[in-house]
Order: structure tokens, then sequence, then C-alpha cells
């Protein structure tokens, strides 16, 4: 009853339910009442309660009501827990009143319980002489707050001597360089020292403070004492791994494991400081000073430890810099561990780690950076299998998300044959919707950014047919998503050509959850379309809700059609040409469209260089020019889009114009791959309205490329992919004149009428 009435107390005064004068006339004398209860827990939630009134009350209320009293409550007569309330309320007070009020009645109050018999009350005035600094200001706090702490770090009681310390710590900024150099310093020494032979608590709370002393005190150590706290770190990051033993743990003595446990919270406040520790010896000299201390870290037995390290290996990695090599085989080491917590701490930043190591490395000469880490791959991939094994499917969905980076670290082919194929599997096998959405979106990440056209049609006609064909209406429901991120992450003409015809075909399904999420989908699906050009294409879609209108006889499904119906009349359609209202998105739709066709662009440049040369250019050298390669994000006007495929009766052109358009055609790549990895598709330049002129007036003159060029057609040229030629088998768009009603045999997840396997090929509109 108690409890509860305090937090009702404290949320009437968050709510501001009655006004402050109000609040103080009715509920502060109730607060301050129970202040002293006999039971701990009820004592400290009215406290707590009172601290925060203490923040809105006027000064006058607290002179009168808080501080006046406390003059008696703080005395030695009172009881421990007077006294230890009344330590806690001056801290709070001090922000409140003026510097002469405070020097005049706070400040002997707070060296009166500074010197209390009791270790207890000391301690905790001790812990509230920080807040007490920070009101009183850098004068009065080195001449009556300094002595007081370094009296109490010098007390007989180990709570108080470590309180002493941290506050110490805490304010290394309010003092000045004489103050830290000839008072403040040789404390801290004489703790370090005395420390290994105290409490353990001791070593805990100063491993954890260590990175900020050392910060504060930094530029004031001489050589010697420099040496002396890098050595002493060391000391405490190996800290109980000497003492090797092959007893069973139920053996061991409680007092044993215990001390242990200290230990390893010791070695775990290192791992977080560590950083900390980079710059207090520099990262020049990392290799020399700290890397035996980081390998130890990263291979230490206890889980909470390799995993803090982990957590701070994104921060170890941007300090390095250029020496983020030296750190490579750690990486893989925590890939590889055999904790999900240590994996799942690693991957937050992994896109940023890989990048920084792609980017670094001990020689400039390098083709790849990651070449020198050939263990990379099969650390990545056993990461992944290991999560998708495990119950975390968080970390597993996690894992694939940070996939997405994948492209700017490793090459085209490697992620092809490497991932790709694991990602349709998870997209088919896996049972938890997030995973298999996150491996969809990643999938689509891996195509878009695909360097050879046979691997891209290869990849979408799988899509089509496994999953958009597949015979189980889960799969079918997955492609539908797969739908979804294509319209996000590639340009309205790639969406238009490959799979829009697919999409829509799914109003013949026979299971109603798959017709009821392709009624949700639609609105999407109309926005990829542009008019004129896309007329006929709008034909279909119109004639599809006709159908869906007319014949479905599902009353969910038919209740979403009409929903859609409504929501797709009121959509405006967009135009060829740019409108004021589609600026953003028809800018971003254009750079998406240019650089789909740069992709295929290059891949032909690069065929007709390694034509000329007699030699294929390998992936290493590949990776090197488009990193080495620095070019401005808009491309000259006069700069064409395409190239021209064989069709053409062109001769070939100048080896000079040739080399021009590999060198943008890498820039453009690269320009993609600096994206963000979790806004992908926007990389558009946006603020840049002269980015907007070079992009449409270079789109504007693009030259089509023909399909027997196997590149991108534009959309009214035709609307089937490119990869089904006519000696191809072609995965079926049509489902057939089956009825809407489900029969049972559609409702699992693996049977399903067979359906039919061949496309009727559709004239391209003039």
């Amino acid at each position: 009853m108690q409890l509860t009435a305090a937090g009702s107390f404290l949320t009437i005064l968050q709510e501001e339910s009655v006004s402050v004068h109000t609040y103080a006339h009715s509920f502060l004398q109730v607060i301050l009442l129970h202040l002293e209860h006999r039971d701990a827990g009820v004592s400290n939630a009215w406290l707590e309660t009172l601290l925060s009134v203490i923040e809105v009350l006027p000064k006058e209320t607290l002179r009168h009501e808080i501080l006046n009293p406390l003059v008696s409550k703080a005395q030695l007569s009172q009881t421990v827990q007077s006294r230890l309330v009344s330590c806690k309320i001056l801290g709070k007070l001090t922000n409140k009143f003026d510097a002469h009020t405070i020097k005049r009645e706070i400040l002997p109050l707070v060296k009166s319980l500074c010197q209390d018999v009791e270790y207890e009350v000391r301690s905790c005035m001790c812990r509230q002489l920080e807040n007490i600094a920070q009101g009183i200001g850098t004068d009065l706090t080195k001449s009556v707050v300094l002595p007081e702490l370094i009296e109490l770090s010098r007390d007989e009681g180990c709570s108080v001597r470590l309180a002493a310390f941290e506050t110490l710590v805490n304010l290394l900024d309010v003092f000045d360089t004489d103050d830290r150099s000839q008072t403040i310093l040789p404390l801290v020494k004489s703790f370090c020292e005395k420390s290994f032979k105290a409490d353990e608590s001791i070593l805990i709370s100063l491993s954890f403070h260590l990175g900020k002393l050392c910060h504060g005190l930094y530029g004031i150590f001489t050589p010697d004492q420099h040496l002396r706290f890098l050595e002493f770190y060391k000391k405490l990051c190996t800290l109980g791994l000497q003492q090797e033993n092959g007893h069973n743990e139920n053996q061991i003595p409680p007092q044993i494991l215990e001390q242990e446990k200290k230990y390893i919270s010791v070695r775990k406040n290192c791992a977080y400081n560590f950083p900390a520790m980079i710059v207090f010896v520099d990262p020049k000299n990392f290799h020399m000073e700290l890397y035996s201390t980081f390998f130890c870290l990263c291979h230490d037995p206890e889980v909470p430890v390799r995993y803090t390290i982990a957590i701070c290996f994104y921060e170890v990695s941007k300090l390095l810099n250029s020496g983020v090599y030296l750190i490579h085989k750690e990486l893989i080491t925590l890939l590889q561990d055999e904790s999900l917590e240590v994996l799942d701490a690693l991957i937050d930043h992994l896109p940023e780690i890989l990048e920084l190591m792609s980017a670094g490395g001990e020689s400039n000469i390098q083709e790849n950076k990651l070449s020198s880490l050939p263990d990379l791959i099969p650390a990545l991939t056993a990461a992944e299998q290991r999560a998708a094994a495990s119950l975390k499917w968080r970390t597993h969905e996690k894992l694939l998300q940070k996939y997405a980076c994948l492209p700017h670290v490793i090459s085209s082919d490697q992620i092809y044959y490497r991932f790709l194929q694991r990602m349709f599997t998870i997209m088919m096998t896996n049972n938890v919707l997030p995973v298999q959405k996150a491996a969809s979106r990643t999938l689509c990440i891996f195509l878009r950014y695909n360097r050879k056209q046979e691997q891209r049609h290869e990849v979408i006609q799988k899509l089509i047919e496994q999953l958009g064909q597949g015979k189980s209406y889960w799969n079918r429901l997955r492609f539908l998503d797969t739908c979804e991120f294509i319209i996000e992450i590639f340009s309205k003409s790639f969406f238009c050509k490959y799979f829009f015809l697919p999409a829509i075909e799914l109003i013949h399904d026979p299971v109603a959850n798959v017709r009821m999420k392709l009624c949700h989908l639609l609105p999407k699906v109309k926005s990829t379309l542009k008019i004129p050009a896309d007329k006929h294409l709008l034909q279909q879609l119109e004639m599809c809700v006709r159908k869906l209108l007319c014949q479905e006889k599902d009353k969910d499904v038919l209740a979403i059609v009409k929903r859609t119906v409504l929501e797709l009349d009121r959509m405006e359609m967009s135009m060829d040409a740019f409108q004021k209202k589609f600026y953003e998105k028809d800018l971003l739709d254009q750079e998406k469209e240019r650089e789909e066709l740069l992709l295929l662009e290059m891949e032909q440049l690069e065929k007709e260089k390694q034509q000329n040369e007699g030699r294929p250019m390998s992936e290493k050298t590949y990776e090197k020019k488009r990193r080495d390669t620095k070019t401005p994000t808009t491309l000259p006007k006069s700069t064409p889009t395409s190239a021209p495929g064989p069709s053409s009766s062109a001769p070939s052109t100048s080896k000079e114009i040739k080399k021009s358009k590999l060198i943008r055609s890498q820039s453009i790549n690269n320009q993609t791959f600096h994206a963000k990895y979790g806004n992908l598709d926007k990389c558009a330049n946006k603020s840049s309205a002269a980015a907007y002129t070079t992009c449409v007036s270079g789109l504007g003159k693009a030259p089509v490329i023909s399909l027997a060029d196997d590149s991108f057609r534009t959309r009214n040229a035709s609307s089937l992919p490119a990869s089904f030629s006519p000696g191809m088998p072609l995965p079926s768009t049509s489902r057939g004149p089956g009825s809407s009603a489900d029969p049972k045999s559609s409702g699992s997840k693996d049977t399903q009428p067979s359906r039919k396997a061949t496309l009727k090929s559709r004239k391209s509109n003039p």
C-alpha cells in the first residue's frame, strides 16, 4: 500500500494533475512523514518521490519545509537512516539555491556528514559531493570539496575510499592541471597500488573507471607513469586467467567461485575501456602495445568478456583506421564464436566494420583489401548457419539484414555462388516470417548490384518459377513480398518489365490469402506505371480488378477489393515527363534506371575490352578500379547513358571513347555502393538541381538497348523478361480459369493443382 501510494503521488506530480502550490499544501507533509519508515523499501520509495518533488517546488517552500528541518535531521543524535536520507536530500537541494545560501546553510551540514561516525553515512555523503560541486562552482569546489575528498580517500572504510575515488574521477574536468598533477595523480597512484591487496570490488570499480581516468589525466603523465598505468591495465585484462584448475565447478569452494565472478567483471570492464586505452597509447602503437591484450580479450573463456569486446569492435576499427588489417583475424574469431550473444553484438555494426576493412590495409597497392582475409566468406556463411540452427530468430533476421552490405565489400561472383542460393533456401524453407522477409530483401539487393546479365536473368526466372508459380501458397505469398521489395529497390521500368505480369496473374490464385495480399499490393503496383508508355499495362491492371469484382466469391477478399478500388481511383498517375508533385520520386526513379542501364553497359564494355586485349579482366582488378575511380555523381550532359548493342550498324568506337565509357560505368557502380545500407534505394542526389538537369538530359538522349544485346529494354519495347528467349521454356504467368473458391488441397503449403508453364508473347507498344 505504501509503495503504491508513493508511486501515485509521483504520478500526480508528473502529470501536473494539480498546481504546485496545491501539491505542496496537500501532499508534501505526507511524503516527509514517511521518509523514516521502518521498512527500507518503503522509505526509499517515498525518498524518490521527494527528490522529484524538489525539482518543481519554489525556493521558499524548499527552505521552510525541507531545508530548515534538515538541520536537526542531520545531527548525530538522529538515526542512521535519517542521516542517510539527509545526505541525498542535500545533494538535490544544492542546485536549487544560490552560492551564498549554499555556503552559509548547506556546506556546514555537508562537512558534518562527511565526518560522521558511521561509514555508511560518510560513503553516502561522499557520493553526493559530485552534485554539490556542480552547484557551488569551481572555486568553492577546490576550497571545500577537494579537501573533503582527499580526507575521505584515506578513510579506514573500504566503501568510503571507493566512493571518494569514483567522485574524484567524475570531477576531473572541474580541477585544473596543477590540482590534477599535484593532488589527484598521487592519490590515484596510491589507490591503484593498494587495489590488488584490497577487496575485489575495488578492482571492479577501478577497471570500470580506468578509461575515463587515463583520458582525464592524459598530458600530465611522465613516460614512466604512462608505462606503469598501461602495464596495470594489461594486468587487469588477464586477471584470473592464470589460475588454471581442473576441478569440477561443483567442487570449487563458494568463495573461490565468487572471486572468479569478480575477476570476470574486471576483465569485462577492461574490454569496455579498450577503445579509450587505444587513444591513451596512440593508435600507431597499437600493434606493439595492445595487440596481445586485444587478442586475449577476443579469446577470453568467458562470454561476457567476448560480448563486450564484440560491442567495442567497431570503435576499435575506427580508431585503427589504416591499421585495421591488424585485427582481421580477431574479426573471424568473433564471427565464429560459439555464443550467439557475441555474434549478435558484433553484427550491429558489421557493415561499417567490413567497409573499414575493405578500405584500409597494410599496403595501398593491394588490389582488394579483403583478399588478404580468405576466411571471411566461410566465417560469414558459418555464422548464418549457426544462427539459423538456433531458436534465436531475431539474431538470424538481423544477420540477414546486415548481409545487404556484402556487394560493397566482396565480388558479385562470390555473392552469387556463396550467398544468393542460401537466400533462396531460407525463403523457401524457413518457418519464421521476419527471417523470410529479411532474406527476400537481401536477395533483392544482391540482384540489384549483380554485374552479370546472365546471372540476373537466372535469379529473376527462379523467383518467378519457384516462388510466383510455386506449389505452396506460402511461397506465392513470399513472391508478393519480394515484389514489394523490388518496387522499393529497383526502378519502375525494371518491375514492369519482369514482375508486373507474374504479380497480377495471382488474381487467379485458388488461395484467398494470396489474392488478399495481392489486393493490398495493387496500389504500389499501379504507382510503377507511367502514362502513356505503360497504357497497355494499366489496361491489364484494370481488367484484373474488374475480374476480381465480378468473380470473387470470398467475402473477405471482396471487401478488400472494394477498398482497393477506391484507393486506386484516388491515385494520380505519373507521366513520362517530370511533374512538380512527383519531382523527387521521378528523379529518384530516373537515377535508379540510369544505374541499371549503366551496369549493363559496363558489362558490355568489359566484354569488348576482354576481346580487344585477349585477356579477361579479373574481379580483383575491377574491384580496385571501382574503389580508386572518383568521379562526380552527376554525369556530363554530353555523355550518353547506354551503349549500342551488337545490332547497331555504326562502326566500333575509338579506344579513347570506350575507355571513357568504362570509367564512367565503373564510377556509377562505385557511387551506388556507397549508399547507406538501410536505404539502398535512396541513391539520387536530391539536393542538386544541376544533378536533376543532368540526369534528365542524359536519360532523355539514351538510345534503346536491344534485347539481342542481353540488356534492359525500355518498358514500351517489351513486357517479358529478356532472359526468356524463344528457345527457353518460360515460367507461367497464367493460372487458367480456375475457380476463386479455395479447394481444400490448396490450403496447405505443399499441394496445389499443376499450372501451365508457358507464356504468350505480347507485342510491344510502338
